[in-house]
């Protein structure tokens, strides 16, 4: 058995007892979707911040550092600025509304069916794009590693979560989570020292060296991001899209009070900041010392596992076999405990919202509550692992980026009109939540991203990668239009 090999059955075997430790304190639904919110603010904040630093966030951005440089800055500063947003605008409002779900929100101000059934809708879309993400980086990962063909090292990675989400539920994703992210900013700044120690300690002698390398461009945004619509387009999704995505509103949920949840969405601010510090002097070190290395790529020039795998290549750089088994451990265990996030959101949305409040009409008992919320677990993996196949050859923070899209277009108008507008109707809601999904995913579909890269076409039917700017203003409408004449 391999070093990796190793690393990796010890994290699961960790990850698997915290799962059954937590199994034991889960005596309640209000336990399984919220921890019973008895967290402490610093344990929340410190998970939360893990629920952001993904995949994508690790795998995918020193990939795009690698590839495109400047561009993987801006999906930082993007997603960065939607943290404060996030304090700002939802964290003290929703946690005092008391309710954990999209739909729950919309519903506790309007007792509507199809108003629940558009929150779901919403939730379990946003949920089941993200998921796509995790899983791409999972499966590329454990295939470079183990030699496994994709689907059955997705098929693992899908195993491992419903296990986790279906024993555990909210408690165990978080003890999760709290372990992966500590082990994930140790690695990280352990790789960024590694990275200066090749440059005498000094990031201008690092830039210097990426400089006369690649060229000033790497320093500069590049094709795909050189026209002005694009980028205020992908702004506009990732820091907005933060405020829309499942799994990191039921985080307010899982303390005491707002005043808990506001402490927690600061913590998490920082800690996503200083990653993002690290991920620069990581991303650039692989361009400088990975891009170069031709033990690192194959016969055809490219990245061997491709791109994503350029944190795990400088590892082995630095520190040997050890410290690639080390990383490519810890980012399986990041993936892990992201999806068991999203996975609780989406179930949640299914077995509460769907099957407890609307079908059951809040009739359901605790124990076929729970038996639905562990089939919806199986079904969302299933989704999720099938279609990650179609979309595997994409770097993951791209995807990303299309999964914020989707939720600054679907989840977060119908929250922040819901919570601070007065004149919204449940009609509004209706015709802003469908619009902003149609819209998100139809204009992803027929953009670059799908048509061309994924299915193949000479040239896109929308122009633009990303299309916040152009959803996220429809469903406002739509929801205003719905709204009108209607109290």
């Amino acid at each position: 058995m391999s070093l990796a090999q190793i690393l990796f059955l010890a994290l699961v075997l960790l990850t698997l007892a915290l799962t059954a430790a937590a199994r034991k304190r889960t005596a309640s639904l209000n336990d399984f979707y919220t921890a019973g919110g008895r967290l402490p603010a610093w344990q929340n904040g410190l998970a939360l911040a893990g629920d952001y630093l993904s995949a994508a966030a690790f795998l995918g951005a020193a990939g795009m550092y690698l590839g495109q440089g400047y561009d993987s800055l801006a999906y930082a500063v993007g997603t960065l600025a939607g943290w404060p947003l996030l304090l700002l605008l939802l964290a003290e409002p929703l946690r005092k509304q008391g309710r954990y779900t999209v739909a729950g929100v919309l519903s506790q101000r309007f007792d509507h069916g199809g108003v629940r059934l558009v929150g779901i809708a919403s939730t379990l879309t946003v949920t089941l794009c993200y998921l796509i993400v995790q899983l791409v980086g999972a499966g590329k990962l454990i295939e470079l590693l183990f030699g496994l063909p994709y689907l059955a090292a997705v098929g693992l990675v899908g195993a491992l979560m419903m296990a986790y989400v279906a024993a555990g539920g909210m408690l165990a994703a978080t003890w999760v989570q709290i372990g992966k992210a500590s082990l994930l900013f140790v690695c990280a700044l352990l790789l960024a020292i590694g990275v200066l120690g090749r440059f005498d300690g000094s990031p201008a002698r690092l830039f210097q060296a990426v400089e006369q390398l690649r060229g000033g461009a790497v320093f500069l945004p590049s094709k795909g991001l050189s026209d002005p619509i694009e980028v205020l387009s992908l702004g506009l999704g990732l820091s907005l899209g933060l405020l829309g995505l499942p799994h990191v509103l039921m985080r307010f949920f899982t303390v005491a009070d707002a005043r808990a949840a506001c402490r927690s969405v600061k913590l998490a601010t920082w800690l996503v900041g200083a990653f993002f510090a690290l991920n620069l002097i990581i991303g650039y070190g692989a361009m400088a010392l990975v891009g170069p290395d031709p033990r690192f790529h194959g016969a055809d020039g490219k990245l061997l596992g491709g791109v994503n795998m350029a944190a795990l290549h400088l590892a082995e750089l630095l520190g040997g076999d050890f410290a690639r088994a080390a990383i490519a451990a810890i980012a399986f265990a990041t993936i892990l405990a992201v999806v068991a996030g999203l996975t609780l959101a989406g179930a949640s949305a299914i077995s509460h919202d769907l099957y407890a409040s609307w079908l059951k009409k809040g009739r359901a008992d605790a124990a076929a509550e729970l038996k639905v919320s562990r089939l919806a677990t199986l079904g969302l993996g299933l989704a999720a692992m099938l279609l990650s196949t179609v979309f595997q050859q994409l770097n993951i923070a791209l995807m990303m980026g299309l999964a914020f899209a989707i939720a600054a277009s679907a989840n977060f108008p119908l929250l922040l009109l819901s919570l601070r507008w007065r004149g919204l109707t449940a009609r509004g809601v209706i015709w802003g939540g469908a619009a902003g999904i149609a819209a998100s995913l139809a204009l992803i579909v027929c953009g670059p991203s799908v048509w061309v890269a994924a299915l193949g076409h000479a040239k896109p039917l929308f122009p633009y990668s990303n299309p916040a700017l152009f959803a996220m203003p429809l469903a406002f409408a739509a929801a205003w239009l719905g709204s009108r004449g209607k109290r």
